[in-house]
């Protein structure tokens, strides 16, 4: 490594940690502040932040010091663009399956069909045949069900009402009224769970992902066969599931904001 290149790596080194020391406590920052950081002199110090300035990614406070600059506010956006559903979404989704040792589903729904956009698994799941880009029923199925249950009530009764209702299984719900009253059940508990619903040996249970202006637009849940999951182990998955799900709507709302 030649030492030209040793020096231009220490220079970014630099402006990454004059940049890092914003945060919402320190909306600008002083010469001298910046100075004490980097263990350097005011005039060193000034030298990177001109640098800084010149390409736009600090300009100087109208109160003293320096903010960030609009370049900084560019590449925000082009971020934020970069970031899929799924790319928010995956990194909670992979930690909840090797929490609870089962296949977790990431859905949308689209019209009168829930698609799943994504999976994670355990090293340890059971394989669950949902894949990515399937469709799935309206009204069958945890997450058909979380999709559907902050719906307008009117929506989504016009919903279930034009939609081919099939029965997967002897407790699948076909009856408009009887699934507009579990979609109330669900909104005030804030989690479905379904059981031998859509398929008579799995267990699902979903929550809502908000976007960031709270309105529900995805859900995550936890896809599991019937035999591992105990009638009494569904609130402590729930618990899971609804912590997984603000976290993933927490992040959205960063990436969008």
């Amino acid at each position: 490594m030649s030492p030209r290149y040793r020096e231009r790596n220490s220079t970014a080194d630099r402006a990454l940690d004059i940049l890092t020391m914003f945060d919402d406590a320190h909306l600008a920052v002083s010469g001298a502040a910046v100075a004490e950081r980097l263990g350097v002199a005011r005039s060193t110090a000034y030298r990177y932040l001109q640098s800084l300035v010149a390409g736009r990614f600090l300009e100087e406070a109208p109160g003293g010091g320096f903010r960030l600059g609009l370049r900084v506010l560019e590449i925000a956006r082009l971020a934020r663009r970069s970031y899929g559903l799924s790319e928010v979404a995956v990194p909670s989704m992979e930690s909840l399956a090797e929490e609870v040792h089962e296949t977790v589903l990431l859905t949308r729904r689209t019209g009168d069909l829930v698609v799943c956009v994504d999976r994670a698994e355990s090293t340890r799941a059971v394989r669950i045949s949902y894949e990515r880009g399937s469709a799935l029923p309206i009204n069958a199925g945890a997450s058909a069900l979380v999709l559907l249950a902050w719906s307008p009530d009117d929506e989504a009764r016009g919903l279930l009402q034009s939609a081919e209702l099939r029965r997967f299984t002897s407790a699948t719900l076909t009856d408009v009224d009887a699934l507009m009253e579990r979609l109330g059940r669900i909104r005030r508990i804030g989690y479905s769970v379904t059981r031998g619903e859509l398929d008579p040996d799995v267990v699902g249970i979903a929550a809502p992902i908000r976007d960031e202006n709270k309105q529900v637009v995805a859900a995550v849940s936890v896809a599991a066969l019937a035999s591992r999951v105990y009638p009494e182990a569904e609130t402590e998955i729930a618990q899971k599931v609804l912590a997984t799900a603000q976290e993933i709507s927490e992040r959205m709302a960063v990436v969008a904001g």
